[in-house]
């Protein structure tokens, strides 16, 4: 009976041994396959990186080249009447072929903050009136109007003395996180806005890096250049007609007031007319970053091939703001932001809206 124990006892340990091995081996399996994935995954961001700061460096490359003259005997694009169309106008969003070659599956889109609105230039009648909006246009309330314009002013003027309503050092100063009013037109960021008393409320759907700008002198939006989150905020101005607007500029360039009137009706005008101009701002925002079939690793055929047709599902991408002074000095750069939010780049939802262009 002992040598029976003693063999029944030695069977068990083999078999717990075996057990424990497979354990043992299974992890430091596991832990192999996750090492080499994490490599791998390591390799291929290394790569992207290399690829996107290539294609950075060729659209300031490009944006160089824009203030030259451009070569003799080249055709320049024409819009369906014939007319030539304004090549600075390609910088309002849409998917770029740079003139140097960049890499396949990176996608390049330039803002030109013409197409923005200046918190730095806006007046304060303007800011009533985008307040206005964003509280509900004719429904707003007067009194919450006024509140906001006051704290807005309280903001960007030059002394602690409180509007009625409004907000100065002693209220900020109070708050968890205490902080000092800029009491200072200048902003220093974007973002600034939204630490003003009841601004991150108002503002709290908008991407505001979208819809502002704190660069230049511009105190009008170039409707050739606007981003979607701009003309969300301009008074006269629906979603419908936003997207009007956009299938518009998409085949023909938005050369003065008459064309404007083809696609916006009049009345809508009257509200909008204050704040669009044609001015071409030398502050640009740069976004790259690898196009969605090269991060899914899909493959697709021609006919599904990504186009600027095609609603892009990327929503944060490398982001540098510029500044190009002249044709034969780098830009200077202003602003890196490696996870920056796109403006929303979809091209005209015309289906959407049912739009048909005159």
């Amino acid at each position: 009976m002992n040598k029976l124990n003693q063999k029944g006892s030695v069977i068990i340990i083999v078999l717990w041994t075996a057990v424990l091995l497979t354990v043992l081996v299974t992890a430091m399996a596991s832990k192999v396959r996750l090492s080499a994935k994490t490599a791998l995954h390591n390799q291929e961001a290394t790569a992207y990186w290399a690829e996107v700061m290539s294609a950075v460096n060729n659209a300031e490359m490009e944006l160089m080249m824009q203030g030259m003259p451009p070569p003799i005997g080249e055709a320049l694009e024409e819009s369906e009447d014939g007319e030539i169309r304004d090549e600075a106008y390609r910088f309002n969003g849409q998917s770029l072929e740079l003139n140097y070659e960049t890499p396949e599956e990176v996608v390049v889109r330039i803002y030109n903050h013409g197409g923005k609105i200046n918190l730095l230039r806006i007046p304060r009648r303007n800011m009533q009136l985008l307040i206005e909006k964003l509280l509900g246009g004719e429904e707003a309330e007067p009194e919450q109007v006024q509140d906001l314009l006051a704290v807005w002013t309280d903001w960007t003027d030059l002394n602690d003395l409180e509007s009625l309503n409004g907000a100065e050092k002693d209220y900020y100063m109070e708050l968890e996180q205490p902080y000092a009013p800029r009491n200072n037109p200048e902003l220093d960021t974007v973002e600034e806005i939204l630490h003003i008393k009841g601004f991150d409320e108002l503002l709290k759907d908008i991407n505001v890096d979208a819809a502002f700008t704190i660069y230049g002198n511009d105190r009008t939006v170039n409707l050739n250049l606007a981003t979607r989150e701009a003309m969300q905020l301009l008074p006269g101005l629906d979603d419908e007609l936003i997207e009007t607007i956009i299938a518009f500029r998409e085949v023909e360039d938005i050369s003065n007031r008459a064309e404007i009137a083809e696609i916006i009706p009049f009345e809508n005008l009257q509200e909008l007319s204050a704040w669009i101009g044609t001015n071409i701002s030398n502050w640009y925002s740069i976004f790259a970053y690898p196009s969605a079939r090269a991060v899914s690793g899909e493959e697709t055929s021609d006919e599904e091939d990504e186009s600027e047709y095609k609603e892009d599902p990327i929503r944060q991408a490398y982001m540098e703001i510029v500044e190009v002074r002249s044709s034969n000095a780098l830009p200077r750069v202003y602003k890196i932001d490696p996870y920056g939010y796109l403006p929303d780049s979809a091209p005209a939802r015309v289906d959407e809206y049912d739009i048909d262009l005159p």
